[in-house]
């Protein structure tokens, strides 16, 4: 029996030992490290532009780029390098100019990019990468923009200036069944000069049926007339209804001639430009 009672003791050291150790203040736990931040913001920017363009023709894109290591607080320390290309099926004929460049402050922007288009009709993606650096920091980021070239709706006119007087630059405003699409500039014409006008209107499709196209000056002053007197010509064409196979019949486009179209300054703008002092 006696040998039985004596590990009560022993237990009970362990037991008190236990109580103390829980009775110490506990020690805090280590925080894990974390990555310091570089506190670089990050590239941000837009590139816009149309949805659709005409294939042999110019569209404008616009691009807006900031951040990165070359931009501390909002303010350009470095320099954001960028480079423009154009990917596709088949870019024959096509190009964006300028091909690349530099942003080193806030104030450069938005970058003009001019697109030049070949005579396929098919869906091209602008891809502009810029890349943010100061020192031995850099950073990239691609901007991409996918639009379609597609076969317009082409008007064409031969504007000739009456035998009394020749005119000022003027706009003529291109209307398609009564909505304007588009505005045409036209220089300064001597009397009997000719001047061919060419408006490219870049449309997937048009619905079957008639449809008008209308030439209106946008002579604010009311010096310049057609030989009708009047500020508007129109011509109306007709576009058949699309085969089965749409895609085939989107690139095909139409041509709405004019011909020839007299214009005249009034009698009284003739008038002030010959007079002559006494």
């Amino acid at each position: 029996m006696d040998a039985a009672v004596r590990p009560a003791p022993v237990v009970a050291a362990i037991l008190l030992a236990a109580a103390l150790l829980l009775a110490l203040p506990s020690a805090p736990a280590r925080a894990e490290p974390r990555p310091a931040a570089s506190g670089a913001p990050p590239i941000v920017g837009n590139l816009t532009g149309p949805s659709l363009v005409a294939t042999g023709s110019n569209g404008t894109f616009y691009f807006n780029v900031s951040g990165g290591p070359a931009v501390v607080e909002g303010i350009f320390v470095g320099t954001i390098n960028w480079t423009a290309n154009l990917t596709g099926a088949n870019t024959t004929g096509s190009s964006v100019s300028p091909a690349n460049g530099s942003v080193t402050n806030s104030t450069a922007q938005p970058i003009v990019l001019t697109l030049t288009t070949g005579p396929i009709a098919e869906s091209l993606s602008l891809t502009v990468k810029a890349v943010s650096s100061v020192a031995t920091q850099n950073a990239t980021q691609n901007f991409s923009y996918t639009f379609r070239l597609v076969a317009p709706y082409t008007v064409r006119a031969t504007l000739v200036a009456g035998p009394n007087a020749g005119t000022l630059p003027f706009n003529v405003t291109v209307l398609l069944d009564g909505t304007a699409v588009g505005t045409v500039p036209v220089p300064s014409l001597s009397p009997n000069q000719s001047w061919g006008l060419v408006y490219r209107y870049p449309v997937a499709s048009l619905a079957s049926g008639w449809h008008t196209f209308t030439l209106q000056i946008a002579d604010q002053h009311g010096l310049v007339t057609f030989s009708n007197g009047k500020t508007v010509q129109s011509t109306s064409f007709y576009v058949a209804a699309a085969p089965p196979n749409n895609t085939v019949w989107y690139v095909v486009g139409v041509v709405a001639f004019f011909g020839v179209l007299f214009i005249y300054a009034t009698r009284s703008a003739a008038r002030r430009r010959g007079s002559t002092r006494r």
